[in-house]
């Protein structure tokens, strides 16, 4: 008898480590889906980031995303064998209590090859310090999973040739620089997955902005709202007790500065949106902030019958004189079937600064644009504070819905969201903020959105298209 049931345990024991991982197979299945976690794996760029609070599920993606590379059993990409990729930990404390501890739990022992460790036992590798892991591929060959942690110095990084590299939490950039190297020759995958808590270091800069507007750069902020296996009273209970700037990089995931974001609200997914061809009706102003050495921002706006702006067009360029500008958006204009006045001149709002006459032109900014096709309007409100609460309120307004959309053409005035912090005095620092400028005069000269459309009667919908519409044909073509 007891042969017997020694033989079932040895048969169940086979049938179990024959079968799939069941972590791996019930990653986002079922009835809980992580979005985000899924957008991450879907995306085909080679410099993908997570920005992601603590609990937010960013580290899953990492480890997931390592298994299918190494496997070859990516559900979005490419497969193929003898695959070579590192993890890279701050420490190696880290490495096994984080990253290491996530890829065991989604490995099937059966597929794994060979274990090496630097330190601890192979038969449970969970509690020491893995060296390097050898995977078996489905293709037939065999793929190995190198840990690397940054405290083992520069040097340490040099030498091999990669498929990918994944940061588990921000490396310094000395490394990140070293592992773009390692993944040059077989044009392999970098991906980070970090809670950022150390403010406006080179990720910031580097991915987040894009500043050197890499194609292959992705990143996308994860919250704990994101995460569909954290309970609603779980959230509440943190929150209550962190400050505001440690909410931003825990909960949201999202980078801080000393003085802060004057534009917290802004929040690229849901702000930036794809372009899409914009009724007649909706076409409202054309917005300028002029500069020579500095860059001349202008953009094109309109508005729905709801009140909500959509930012659809940008011309951002320096060292150039109003005849140029004025031929660049009226080059814009007209791809866009914008209207144009009677007498066939483009209409703009501009800072009110133009109107000035300098002592080596008897010529104001204004009356040049007029001479180039462009009636500009220097009359525009220029406060600050009042300016930045309007703006606010277009971003989140009570009830949290946004109301101000910018096509991702708009490349600039993004990027300008994304720098613009508050200096000393409570004044925001002067730099870098020639696009926020026009979009506050712009704005300032709008009624704030009150009653949305839905909640408004036949007759007063019909009413607003009219208006509208007599608005556009005043203009003519």
């Amino acid at each position: 008898m007891s042969d017997i049931i020694e033989k079932l345990e040895l048969v169940n024991r086979e049938i179990a480590r024959r079968l799939p991982n069941k972590n791996l197979a019930d990653y986002n299945t079922g009835k809980k889906i992580h979005l985000k976690q899924l957008a991450f794996h879907k995306c085909p760029k080679r410099n993908r980031w997570v920005f992601g609070g603590n609990r937010s599920g960013k580290s899953e993606c990492g480890a997931v995303e390592t298994i299918y590379l190494a496997r070859g059993i990516h559900p979005f990409r490419k497969n193929k064998k003898d695959i070579s990729g590192w993890v890279v930990s701050l420490s190696k404390q880290v490495q096994r209590d984080v990253a290491q501890e996530k890829i065991l739990r989604y490995l099937n022992s059966s597929w794994i090859e060979k274990i090496v460790m630097q330190s601890g036992s192979e038969g449970s590798p969970e509690t020491g310090i893995i060296d390097f892991i050898l995977l078996k591929n489905v293709f037939g060959g065999v793929s190995k999973i190198g840990f690397k942690s940054c405290d083992q110095g520069r040097e340490k990084f040099q030498g091999a040739s990669l498929d990918f590299v994944w940061f588990d939490e921000e490396p310094p950039f000395e490394i990140y620089r070293e592992c773009q190297m390692r993944v040059l020759d077989r044009q392999g995958d970098i991906f980070g997955t970090m809670t950022p808590l150390k403010g406006l270091s080179w990720v910031y800069n580097e991915i987040y902005l894009n500043c050197h507007a890499s194609p292959e750069v992705w990143c996308e902020h994860m919250q704990w709202e994101d995460n569909p296996f954290i309970s609603q009273e779980e959230i509440k209970l943190l929150s209550q007790s962190m400050s505001e700037d440690e909410l931003e990089s825990r909960k949201f995931g999202k980078f801080t500065a000393l003085g802060g974001l004057v534009y917290p609200e802004f929040d690229e997914s849901v702000h930036v949106i794809d372009p899409f061809d914009v009724p007649i009706e909706w076409q409202d102003n054309i917005s300028i902030d002029p500069g020579l050495n500095n860059p001349l921002s202008a953009h094109f706006y309109a508005v729905d019958f709801d009140g909500n702006i959509y930012v659809i067009a940008e011309h951002f360029e320096a060292k150039k004189d109003v005849e140029y500008h004025a031929g660049k958006l009226k080059e814009i204009a007209k791809k866009l079937n914008w209207h144009f006045s009677n007498d066939g001149r483009l209409v703009a709002l501009i800072d009110s600064a133009a109107s000035q006459r300098t002592l080596a032109s008897q010529k104001s900014v204004v009356d040049l644009f007029y001479e180039n096709g462009i009636l500009v309007n220097p009359k525009v409100n220029k406060d600050m504070f009042s300016g930045i609460s309007t703006v606010k309120r277009y971003l989140k307004d009570g009830e949290g819905k946004a109301h101000l959309f910018i096509f991702k053409n708009c490349v600039n005035l993004i990027q300008e969201f994304k720098t613009y912090f508050w200096g000393d005095e409570d004044s925001p620092i002067k730099k870098d903020d020639h696009a926020l400028d026009e979009l506050r005069y712009y704005l300032m000269s709008k009624p704030l959105p009150h009653k949305p459309m839905q909640n408004k009667s036949l007759i007063e919908k019909d009413k607003e298209k009219l208006i509208r519409k007599l608005r556009y044909n005043r203009f003519g073509r």
